[in-house]
């Protein structure tokens, strides 16, 4: 039987980062509005908070990230120009952006880690538990259920935090922060351990922190005295290890696919696949990619 908790209706997208992975692009573009065919990725993080239920979306952005606001706020002129051209589809595409949720923006100044962000959020946040969603990763569900509503589910069972996960190849948890516990079912842990960027043989489980967080607001206390981490910055993860002698957290390996915008493979890569899903386009592109790979074939006989 489920039990009666606070409702999570905040989410927190972290997008102040520089992108250095992705530059030359993103010295002037901020990685969150770089397009997978033609919508930026934040707005499909966004779209994920607000299928998820969450109506109050606050994101913490920094220098030259002025482009974010512009895409979630209203454009009068573009929108007469579509309607004088009668371009019907493409003028309710552009109401529809983040409709459904009020969205906020606060300025993160000084970049000083994950962890800073977050605690950027606090005023806003209040004492409630809240989302944190990161704005570079795409998470699409397997099912009909998005992944942070997943998370949100494991918090009224357990009324804890609650870390989203994702298996990897053991031999890659040197790339990530990693997480141990007891599982208390199928894909519910109850954590007792974050370990970050660990050498394989040293690693508790191949079960990494994928991009999706579920807060308790007691974190905020805690990101107030954590001890500046990798980088010379505040980490999240730090934080939460200091929460976890205080308090129960769980972790879900949620149902659905990870796609990492802030790498350039798999920039690349999530392109194709969304591509392919496009009605109008899959068929041409398809075909294209069937010609390269015959091509590609033939420079490696040759």
């Amino acid at each position: 039987m489920r039990r009666s908790h606070k409702a999570i209706r905040k989410a927190v997208i972290p997008a102040a980062g520089f992108g250095t992975r992705m530059l030359p692009a993103t010295k002037a573009i901020p990685k969150e509005m770089l397009p997978i065919v033609d919508i930026p990725t934040i707005q499909y993080v966004v779209e994920e908070a607000i299928e998820s239920g969450l109506t109050d979306i606050l994101m913490v952005i920094g220098k030259g990230k002025r482009a974010i606001e512009d895409h979630f706020d209203s454009h009068p002129i573009l929108e007469q120009r579509l309607e004088e051209r009668q371009k019907e589809e493409l003028l309710d595409t552009i109401r529809s952006i983040g409709k459904g949720a009020q969205i906020h923006f606060v300025w993160q100044r000084e970049l000083n880690g994950l962890g800073d962000a977050v605690n950027h959020a606090r005023n806003h946040v209040g004492d409630e538990p809240f989302m944190v969603l990161l704005g570079d990763c795409i998470l699409r569900s397997k099912t009909d259920t998005p992944v942070s509503k997943q998370l949100m589910e494991v918090y009224e069972e357990h009324g804890s935090s609650v870390i989203g996960l994702e298996r990897v190849d053991p031999s890659l948890v040197y790339r990530y922060g990693v997480v141990g516990g007891t599982s208390v079912s199928e894909r519910v842990l109850k954590v007792d351990q974050f370990v970050e960027k660990p050498p394989v043989e040293e690693a508790p489980s191949n079960l990494v922190i994928a991009a999706r967080y579920l807060l308790m607001p007691e974190i905020f206390d805690y990101l107030d005295v954590v001890p500046r981490g990798v980088g010379n910055e505040i980490q999240l993860t730090d934080a939460m290890a200091l929460m976890l002698k205080d308090q129960d957290m769980h972790a879900l390996e949620f149902d659905g696919i990870r796609y990492d915008i802030g790498n350039k493979l798999n920039f690349i890569k999530t392109n194709l696949l969304f591509g392919l899903e496009r009605e109008d386009m899959k068929e041409e592109l398809k075909q294209w990619i069937i010609e390269l790979a015959a091509k590609m074939e033939g420079v490696r006989q040759n």
